[in-house]
């Protein structure tokens, strides 16, 4: 069950539709974008799919803030494959950007659960080149995750 709650988090956005009236996220990152998800288990996901030209710095390659906003997302359906009900909040986020990923390049995107705690997880996801599995990108993403609060206390007077 939380294994395709994870996938239908990547394949329709972060609210569960693909209808384009979600929020800012799903409509400029997730609509077109082509993501394919190609393994899912827990703890660990991975997508593919080739660099939209719409995701290009001004330099011609692939954007980083375009690549962080892909940490989020596969961070996140990471931490949902362990059947969490929410996917928490950011906290920190490190970009490495090692090499430059080109219009149409297909790629690959990893995320492992490096700890899933009580209140914290950490994933590690990793943008290689598909046809040299070469890395270019590598992140840290560090999430809070809200614990639901504690049932109401019943008093007698």
């Amino acid at each position: 069950m939380e294994l395709e709650r994870a996938k239908k988090y990547l394949e329709k956005g972060v609210d569960g539709n693909a209808d384009g009236n979600g929020g800012m996220f799903e409509n400029f990152m997730m609509q077109g974008l082509g993501l394919l998800l190609d393994s899912i288990e827990r703890g660990r996901v991975l997508c593919s799919m080739k660099v939209p030209v719409r995701l290009l710095n001004p330099g011609n390659t692939f954007h980083g803030g375009a690549t962080t906003s892909l940490v989020d997302l596969i961070g996140s359906a990471v931490i949902l494959t362990y059947g969490l009900t929410s996917t928490g909040v950011s906290v920190e986020i490190t970009l490495s950007l090692l090499d430059a990923a080109f219009a149409n390049e297909e790629i690959e995107i990893e995320g492992r659960a490096l700890r899933i705690g009580k209140t914290v997880a950490v994933v590690n996801v990793e943008f290689r080149k598909k046809s040299t599995a070469k890395i270019f990108a590598q992140a840290r993403h560090t999430k809070y995750l809200h614990l639901p609060p504690p049932p109401p206390v019943q008093t007698k007077m």
